[in-house]
């Protein structure tokens, strides 16, 4: 009895692997075909293109840059790997495409951030009394040359800005000159560490789904195969 129970249990182990293994590596697949089929003609579906400061609906934020969302919240890349944040991609060349704050907050740019900015919010606008930090990042050249506003040097501590305020240009900074990752802004809603420091972005168990700050279906559970757009 035993033995014939268990070519069905190994079958059933299998089929589930290879549905998890589906599920991880191929979500997502149907919308990067949309998004590398417009990087190679951004001017091919302009109906696939956000604009800088638009606000969908009622959401706290506004968009932070043009372009096409190419990559969302739990998307998967590479085994073991789940995106933090969502990917914006310009269709341009680096250092040309403004990236802006998407919503207040007091600014800080470490001192070896080549690329990358964080803004602190005291008050989530989704939860009240909870902190949450806006990470912006890439915004620099493959070699690390920086795109970041003049205004926020290395360094830079706690700066108050308001939504709308110029923060650079999108880039394809990577940390390897010979890697570049494309044009585009990366950004991710962090969690605090309950200390008043912000959390690992590298795991998405720090960040949050950004779907309810930018009124987008911006979950790549929920949204599987569609490239996110509002006007």
């Amino acid at each position: 009895m035993l033995k014939r129970l268990i070519i069905p249990m190994i079958l059933v182990a299998l089929a589930t692997g290879a549905y998890y293994l589906y599920r991880i590596y191929h979500a997502g697949g149907a919308r990067a075909e949309q998004v590398f089929a417009w990087i190679k003609d951004p001017a091919s579906r302009p109906d696939l293109v956000m604009d800088v400061n638009t606000r969908c609906g009622t959401a706290p934020f506004i968009f932070p840059t043009d372009g096409v969302i190419g990559f969302i919240w739990d998307d998967s890349f590479r085994p073991g790997h789940r995106h933090q944040g969502i990917d914006i991609f310009a269709g341009t060349d680096i250092g040309i495409t403004p990236v802006i704050a998407a919503y207040p907050g007091y600014l800080t740019r470490e001192a070896d951030w080549k690329s990358t900015l964080i803004i602190r919010v005291p008050d989530d606008p989704l939860q009240a009394g909870r902190q949450i930090w806006v990470y912006y990042t890439h915004m620099a050249d493959p070699q690390g040359n920086s795109f970041i506003s003049p205004e926020f040097p290395t360094g830079t501590s706690e700066v108050y800005v308001e939504a709308g305020i110029f923060l650079g240009y999108q880039g394809d900074y990577s940390g390897d000159p010979n890697n570049p990752v494309g044009v585009h802004l990366h950004i991710s809603i962090v969690k605090d560490d309950g200390f008043g420091k912000f959390t690992n972005e590298l795991e998405i168990d720090n960040t949050y789904d950004p779907s309810p700050y930018f009124g987008l279906p911006l979950n790549a559970h929920e949204n599987t195969d569609t490239i996110p757009v509002c006007k």
